[in-house]
């Protein structure tokens, strides 16, 4: 299989930065490798094994230690499980996956069958959310809760919108490698200024095959079957899933809603401030 990756040189300097990330966050964890039949699966856990399990899942074009920093408490009242999503740049396989099919759900319940956990809380941010849905699609049975942060796959925001404001500064940056394209863009999807985000996306974005396959929206039929509590967490000013238009869906199609926040003033990515909140309600 051909590497998503464009050089070892770029995947060794997109996995160093992986690495300074993780020893930032200056707390104890360990890696774990699951096998499935996707590819091998790298999972950072940290917290005591005696605490209920939460399996947290980065967005798209992220990595573990990103969830981690998200949510950086988490590991006080809980065993965390950050994963590395597959076909992402970071320390997973290379596979891709299917949006359209049950492949995530699949893949993510063999990493929970393997780790020999039960009751998991499932917290996703963005294209998290996609694989967190695909979970409760394809078998909900061992998951207590989940909590969604601006994900992916139940609505879509105005695509000329993401087209100039996203895609069109990103291929500038690719063609010109001038940083401000990528700070113009990040700009549109940060609520607040990431200097780590800046120098990780802007060595993916010209080391690394991103998937620009557009994102589907889950099937109203299969969200009124699924029966777990979901919290979801809606970015008022986010232009690739607009937290209006989702509370509005959500509530129309998922039976097991448990509450949908809009978070005021956020974009696409939240700030510390709002992860914090949703920290809090994620270990109440």
């Amino acid at each position: 299989m051909e590497s998503l990756y464009k050089s070892e040189k770029g995947k060794s300097e997109i996995l160093n930065l992986y690495n300074q990330k993780l020893n930032e966050l200056n707390t104890e964890f360990e890696y774990l490798k699951v096998n499935t039949s996707y590819g091998a699966t790298n999972i950072i856990a940290t917290g005591d094994l005696k605490n209920p399990p939460v399996i947290i899942v980065h967005g798209s074009n992220g990595c573990a230690p990103i969830a981690l920093e998200t949510y950086p408490n988490l590991n006080k009242s809980f065993r965390v499980y950050a994963v590395d999503v597959l076909a992402q740049p970071n320390k997973s396989a290379e596979t891709r996956l299917s949006m359209k099919d049950e492949s995530y759900g699949k893949w993510m319940d063999e990493i929970i069958n393997h780790l020999k956990i039960d009751n998991v809380t499932l917290a996703g941010f963005s294209f998290g959310g996609l694989v967190i849905l695909k979970m409760l699609e394809f078998n909900e049975s061992k998951i207590k809760e989940v909590f969604l942060s601006a994900p992916a796959y139940i609505v879509n925001g105005n695509p000329l919108k993401a087209l100039f404001k996203v895609f069109i500064p990103m291929k500038r940056y690719m063609k010109t490698k001038k940083i401000k394209y990528v700070e113009n863009f990040l700009s549109e999807l940060f609520t607040e200024r990431d200097e780590f985000a800046i120098k990780y996306l802007s060595k993916v974005f010209l080391e690394f095959d991103m998937d620009f396959t557009p994102v589907p929206v889950i099937d109203s039929n299969k969200a009124k079957t699924i029966k777990t509590p979901i919290t979801i967490f809606a970015a008022e000013n986010d232009i690739m899933f607009p937290g209006k238009k989702m509370m509005k869906r959500a509530s129309k199609i998922f039976p097991s809603l448990k509450e949908s926040i809009l978070l005021k003033n956020s974009k696409h990515v939240q700030s510390k401030s709002d992860n914090l909140k949703i920290e809090k309600l994620i270990m109440k």
